[in-house]
């Protein structure tokens, strides 16, 4: 099992300060707790797994055992086109069971969702008793991409702000663990791995000519991250910075602080509601 004594936490490192913020400032390249290195950092990648494999049984046992009081996590994800949120779920939920992992992506709105308020749908696909959820995207586009593409006028999404922080409150009152994770890539970085897409057939898949309008608004969605990670960013619910231009340090970061999230939760087992001396005499006479 990995060893808690390491210091400081890589969720320390990497939480966001409280206060005006300026997203260019962070560097994207930074590796910030990785003193061992690309090599080591993978090794303790491999890991850490079975840890958090344990810490996940646990809460998912929890959820199917008390429903009622189970506790939840929520992981965010969000970053602009090709800082890794789909490397993530795959390098770093892949780890766990996959039976305990709810992941929902959001794409633009659909009509039925256009019909209701913008965290609709974020409530239908909130994690269950015991679960984690993965939100690859989340209700923060609806104050980010609906505000650089002037989907609404600035009063609507500027009063989405004071929406959400009620929202996460509520989740982190009723047992929720909201973790939120900015993916920081730089815009050279960007602009390799978008390359890197229509260099390989086996990654034109990925690529979309709508990336390069997200591209030309990179200052504008810089400006509108800077007031996301200002105004929505409580000790109940915080935003960690991830440097995402080293793909190996971006998935052992978030790892890290999913571990410590967990170890923090003091998970412990549920206890059984049958007479354990009782079922091992019934077992051995069967």
């Amino acid at each position: 099992m990995t060893d808690t004594r390491e210091t400081p936490l890589i969720s320390d490192l990497l939480r966001c300060p409280q206060g005006p913020i300026d997203v260019t400032s962070f560097d994207a390249g930074a590796t910030p707790g990785a003193e061992a290195g690309k090599k080591g950092t993978l090794q303790d990648m491999a890991e850490l797994g079975a840890e958090m494999s344990e810490l996940q049984e646990r809460l998912f046992a929890r959820g199917r055992a008390e429903p009622a009081t189970a506790r939840r996590m929520l992981v965010i994800l969000q970053g602009l086109d090709t800082a890794g949120k789909g490397g993530v779920v795959r390098h770093t939920f892949g780890l766990v069971d996959p039976q305990g992992i709810h992941l929902q992506a959001f794409k633009a709105p659909t009509p039925e969702e256009l019909e209701h308020d913008f965290l609709w749908r974020i409530r239908r696909a909130l994690p269950g008793p015991g679960m984690i959820g993965v939100f690859d995207r989340s209700h923060y586009e609806d104050v980010l991409a609906v505000r650089v593409n002037r989907l609404v006028e600035e009063p609507v999404w500027q009063g989405r702000f004071d929406l959400i922080n009620r929202f996460e409150a509520e989740l982190a009152a009723s047992g929720t663990h909201v973790v939120k994770c900015f993916l920081n890539v730089s815009k050279e970085e960007q602009k390799k791995r978008l390359m890197a897409r229509l260099e390989s057939p086996a990654k034109y898949w990925k690529y979309s000519s709508s990336d390069l309008e997200t591209r030309a608004n990179w200052d504008q969605y810089m400006v509108a991250y800077n007031e996301v990670l200002e105004r929505c960013n409580p000790d109940e619910a915080p935003w960690y910075v991830i440097p995402a231009d080293h793909k190996w340090y971006r998935n052992w970061a978030v790892a890290r602080i999913m571990l410590e999230t967990m170890r923090s939760m003091q998970l412990s087992w549920p206890p059984a509601d049958f007479d354990v001396a009782r079922e091992i005499e019934r077992v051995k006479r069967s």
